[in-house]
């Protein structure tokens, strides 16, 4: 009865999770460069750039995983206006993301610097093959194409232990999904393609220069691996490989795939979380090949991670609402008195002050109603986990989604729901309109209203993501129908306002063009004048 109990306690591990454990734990660590090679900066310095980059940051809303990318490139685009050649700026891009503490002092040191050099110098020799003799919007998109791949290709070299890690998890979803999905009219490889592409959004939540990156890597070498030679020959293909690349990643597939991924991702994660937390293999290996074990360390992870959430919430909607008043909001009551006075003659403060305190209060309002997910969302996440790492292909092999092409008919029935769509907006509007006047309200604090009413809302579904990370099936409300109706125009309105009005954002260019240029040649300075007025101290001693 005992061997009987045992056989079915224990779970026969897939070829692909015992591929995950072995990849994970041989994946080591980036070792520290030697007293004579490593960069050290200034603890003065370094406190100011700190500093400045925790506002910087402020005004750009992005997920904290992407923070150091984005200083990456930013700094690589002032060095490079500076110094077009880009020679020896590799040391420099090294010490800027050293005061920040991208990376601790003194873990970069001078192989890192000609690593980098190296990527650098292959890149710029590589936008000038491609970039030279093309019109100026074909050349700013190839620029822009290499910009991405350059960055995130320094990036994944400072950190190679993080982004090893990160792409083994990428291909075990892949591995254990892709045979899950069908796609009529699409070949196996495009398919394949379009989830990969799909993965990263949804699994790494990466931006577009990631997506592109690792697309990119996908089907080629990383550009430091190409001899002058072989780069020479690649660029004439760059061209047609980054619009292809593009084009893969527009796919109206991409998208379904990403909500399709996004709805598998919760016993991934947990599985990830586990695999994270255990270091010695043999650990692993006790823990998730045993079914009581694994429970038990399901349920502990996933209460950790309810409990984790709520703090996450709190620091997403103060940063959320930084980010929001400093690059949306001040800019808006800034204009909202003088020009209310310019076309009104008049100004309804009670209007400003609304439109002061209603965003915060709904933000917490919003917030308000998030429930974190429970027990039995535990114990689903648990059997799911289960059917991902045993050993059975039914699950892999079981077809979960399966979209047609979206087929080009039905004109009368499509131009039916577009209108049915647009009047959604024009009552949402109408209603908030009657509202405001009601309250007498100007047309500009109307404007403001609606601006501000969006962009909360978008922001609050945006953290609600967060919520659902870990939420393997969501139910939704009788009442969701009604609420969808009156809340999308208003959502798309804000989804708009952020992604469009945010290349607006005149803080960021006061930052970027104004203040980081002087602020970090300062930060030069007086990082040579420390280092000098130490080694005459020396010489004393």
């Amino acid at each position: 009865m005992s061997d009987k109990t045992n056989i079915v306690q224990t779970i026969k591990l897939s070829q692909f999770t015992h591929a995950l454990i072995e990849s994970y734990t041989l994946t080591k660590p980036k070792g520290r460069p030697d007293d004579i090679s490593k960069l050290t900066v200034s603890q003065t310095v370094s406190f100011f750039g700190i500093l400045y980059e925790k506002v910087r940051n402020a005004v750009e809303y992005r997920e904290d995983h992407l923070i150091r990318k984005a200083a990456i490139e930013r700094i690589i685009k002032r060095r490079f206006s500076i110094n077009p050649s880009g020679k020896n700026e590799a040391e420099n891009l090294l010490r800027e993301l050293l005061w920040a503490r991208y990376f601790d002092d003194g873990s970069l040191g001078g192989d890192d610097v000609n690593q980098i050099q190296e990527i650098i110098d292959k890149y710029l020799k590589l936008k000038q093959l491609i970039t030279a003799g093309r019109p100026v919007e074909e050349k700013s998109y190839l620029y822009q194409f290499i910009i991405d791949l350059l960055t995130c290709e320094i990036e994944e070299n400072l950190n190679p232990e993080g982004s090893t890690r990160e792409a083994s998890f990428t291909f075990f979803v892949y591995q254990v999904l892709r045979r899950k999905i069908k796609i009529e009219g699409v070949s196996d490889d495009k398919k394949d393609a379009f989830f990969l592409a799909a993965i990263e959004k949804a699994y790494r939540r990466s931006d577009r220069s990631y997506q592109r990156f690792h697309l990119f890597i996908t089907f080629y070498n990383k550009i430091q691996r190409y001899s002058d030679n072989e780069l020479i020959a690649l660029s004439s293909k760059l061209p047609e490989i980054f619009n292809k690349i593009d084009q893969m990643l527009n796919n109206q597939f991409v998208d379904k795939l990403v909500r399709f991924t996004k709805k598998h991702l919760p016993p991934f994660l947990t599985l990830f979380d586990i695999i994270k937390s255990k270091k010695p293999p043999n650990n692993q290996l006790t823990v998730i090949t045993d079914k009581t074990s694994l429970w038990n360390v399901v349920d502990q992870t996933c209460r950790d991670k309810y409990q984790s959430i709520g703090l996450r919430l709190r620091n997403l909607a103060i940063k959320s609402f930084i980010y929001i008043f400093l690059t949306k909001m001040l800019f808006a009551l800034i204009l909202e008195y003088p020009v209310s006075k310019l076309i009104d003659g008049e100004v309804n403060n009670s209007s400003i002050l609304i439109n002061s305190l209603f965003p915060p209060f709904l933000m917490l309002l919003i917030l308000a109603f998030f429930r974190l997910p429970g027990e039995d969302n535990t114990r689903k996440i648990y059997s799911r986990i289960i059917e991902i790492i045993d050993a059975s292909k039914s699950f892999e092999t079981r077809v979960a989604f399966m979209p047609k092409a979206t087929p080009s008919k039905r004109p009368i029935l499509i131009f039916g729901f577009t209108i049915f769509y647009s009047l959604t907006f024009i009552i949402t509007l109408l209603i908030i309109y009657e509202l405001l006047l009601y309250l007498n309200f100007n047309l500009v604090s109307q404007v403001v209203f609606i601006f501000f009413l969006s962009i909360i809302t978008f922001f609050s579904y945006r953290i609600k993501q967060i919520v659902n990370e870990y939420r393997l099936e969501e139910k939704e409300s009788i009442f969701s129908p009604i609420i969808d109706f009156f809340f999308m125009p208003v959502l798309s309105l804000g989804k708009f306002f952020s992604s469009e009005l945010a290349k607006l954002n005149f803080f960021i260019v006061i930052f970027d063009f104004i203040i980081e240029a002087p602020f970090k040649f300062l930060f030069e300075i007086i990082e040579e004048w420390i280092s000098f007025v130490k080694k005459r101290k020396e010489e004393i001693i």
